[in-house]
């Protein structure tokens, strides 16, 4: 059994340190607060993300160093850089493998299945920023300094999937009480959704093998569905009405951006809703060693999840 290293205690960074911990795994989960899931194999500690000689302190004698960090949407700009710069130094210091938590707007707008390959065409700021540091770590592998691959999901569902989810308490939660939903795109447009547990179980599959070390993966993600063909799935699974989905008007959209700054980021991404939003995983799927959970079981963990809330 080894030691990892996990930043952040969310939705993603949560569920990798107990799934290490079940392992068997000498789990340490560093958030600035301190907080973190509580159990047995788990420690958490106190820590500026961005403090290099703190994290290097921290991740010393570690196996694997998790970047599952989550900076505020609208502050990516200004809060990454330090963060993915600390940790890669960290990382390079200490020889323990750098598992990054990515996303895909590096690869900007795409027409047809997303695979690993694609080169980062991202226009938008957030897309430039995440592209970057996937950048300056693989340039830092390629050059014997440390051992680093990335993790990249499409949106998020499941469970722990909260308010930062186009699929979490917005979506969830009126569903089950049968009220109206309110969506920001088309909900008949084609979308691929990575379910959280998956993701967790991507992240530690990636930091125990050589072979994924100095490239990027998706996680092993299901076929695309709708949001609408989701939202009855979910329903349907959990007795509830059917869906009654509204969607907001562009307009609305951008005046509620004036207001609430994560709505006025996310018309850089709008496009990601415009059109069908497809990953394909198939590469992935064989070197992380598993499939995406199936859609029904997924969304039956979720139900529950939400439910025992």
């Amino acid at each position: 059994m080894g030691k990892h290293v996990i930043v952040g205690a969310g939705q993603v960074g949560g569920q990798v340190a107990e799934l290490l911990a079940d392992q068997g795994h000498e789990v340490v989960v560093v958030t600035r607060s301190g907080s973190g899931p509580k159990g047995r194999g788990i420690r958490t500690a106190a820590a500026d993300a961005s403090d290099a000689a703190g994290m290097r302190t921290l991740v010393k004698g570690a196996d694997a160093l998790y970047n599952c960090a989550n900076p505020r949407y609208h502050e990516w700009v200004r809060d990454w850089p330090p963060i993915a710069s600390s940790l890669l130094a960290a990382a390079e210091d200490t020889g323990a493998v750098l598992v990054i938590t990515g996303n895909l707007y590096g690869y900007g707008p795409v027409d047809g299945p997303m695979t690993e390959d694609l080169p980062p065409a991202a226009a938008g700021t957030k897309g430039r920023v995440r592209a970057r540091m996937w950048q300056e770590a693989l340039d830092a592998h390629r050059a014997g300094r440390v051992r680093v691959t990335e993790v990249r999901g499409s949106d998020y569902f499941g469970p722990r999937a909260f308010d930062q989810s186009y699929t979490g308490v917005r979506l969830v939660p009126p569903l089950l009480a049968g009220r109206r939903v309110t969506v920001i795109s088309d909900p008949d447009i084609p979308h691929s959704w990575t379910y959280l547990p998956d993701v967790a179980r991507a992240l530690v599959a990636a930091a125990g093998r050589e072979q994924s070390w100095g490239r990027p993966w998706h996680v092993p993600t299901g076929p695309p569905v709708t949001l609408r063909e989701m939202a009855t799935r979910l329903c349907e699974l959990a007795g509830a009405p059917a869906p009654r989905l509204w969607r907001l008007p562009g307009w609305a959209l951008t005046a509620a951006g004036v207001a609430v700054p994560m709505l006025k980021e996310m018309r850089e991404t709008r496009y990601q809703f415009d059109r069908p939003y497809v990953l394909d995983s198939s590469a992935s799927q064989e070197v992380l060693g598993f499939a995406p959970t199936p859609l029904d079981d997924a969304l039956k963990t979720t139900v529950a999840w939400w439910r025992a809330r």
